[in-house]
């Protein structure tokens, strides 16, 4: 994870998601870039209907000055050094002087090896939806969501959301640099709430062959029958387990589906308290 892409606006999880992106760049040697993004013209805060997630906010001609020195004055009291070329070093970059749509992100985090994003809220001083969508969907690349409360460490202990499905293979995959460099890892399937295929032991058994300190956890769903209780499920066993990160693929259910029914994914973004890596 040698080069890191932050959208930078102005909301409340900003600071957090500067400091998540800062201590994945110190673990790794990362070269950070930032960028100043808005929503779309003409577009007005209201409520993605998947999520009950703010999608939208107003932008002020001012905003890409704003982020700028946002984004500098936190490097630079972090001591981050600016960067230079290749190859990566512990450093940022800021190359871009106007603010770009969300759909950016999406095109251009595909040259970049993560994405570091604010948590969305309902509110209008939330960080909104549309980013992490451009970032999840058109990216091809892992999301790192930082919740408001800036995180002591990350990927230090950490939560796998096994439930067998290709997308959280893939997300297993873009999160081994951090899996391995992890004191403790532990995969969590909930019966119940998981697609066919391989058990959270054979998982487990996977990360292990590849050098990371991984053990199974399997438990019941029990009585709980909402579609948001595998995503209730996973927050409270990384809450309990003392986790300072879940990994966690996004939508394995459709978008519409999710929309009717609710979902892991849905839970999850809308009340994680701690930074999640997501992948779809």
């Amino acid at each position: 994870m040698k080069t890191i892409l932050i959208p930078t606006e102005d909301h409340d999880a900003m600071p957090a998601v500067l400091e998540g992106a800062r201590l994945i760049a110190q673990a790794f040697g990362s070269y950070m870039e930032g960028f100043a993004v808005r929503p779309s013209p003409g577009t007005y805060v209201t409520v993605e209907p998947v999520s009950s997630l703010a999608i939208s906010g107003a932008f002020e001609p001012d905003t890409a000055n704003e982020a700028k020195a946002t984004f500098e004055a936190f490097m630079k009291a972090a001591n981050v050094p600016l960067g230079g070329q290749a190859p990566a070093t512990y450093s940022y970059g800021w190359p871009r002087a106007e603010a770009v749509e969300d759909a950016y992100i999406g095109s251009y985090g595909r040259v970049f090896d993560l994405v570091v994003l604010g948590r969305p809220g309902s509110q209008p001083e939330n960080p909104r939806m549309p980013p992490l969508e451009s970032a999840l969907f058109d990216a091809g690349r892992p999301v790192l969501i930082v919740p408001k409360q800036a995180p002591a460490s990350i990927g230090r202990n950490v939560l796998v959301a096994w439930n067998r499905s290709t997308e959280q293979a893939h997300t297993n995959a873009f999160a081994m640099p951090i899996l391995q460099r992890a004191d403790k890892v532990t995969v969590l399937m909930v019966e119940g709430g998981a697609t066919s295929g391989p058990s959270a032991e054979e998982a487990a058994i996977h990360l292990r062959r590849n050098g990371v300190k991984a053990e199974a956890l399997t438990i019941k769903k029990s009585d709980r029958n909402s579609a948001e209780a595998i995503g209730e499920i996973t927050l409270e066993q990384a809450a309990s387990l003392g986790c300072d990160l879940v990994v966690k693929s996004a939508y394995t259910q459709s978008r519409l589906r999710q929309m009717i029914f609710g979902g892991a994914t849905r839970h999850i973004l809308a009340n994680a308290t701690l930074p999640v890596l997501m992948a779809h």
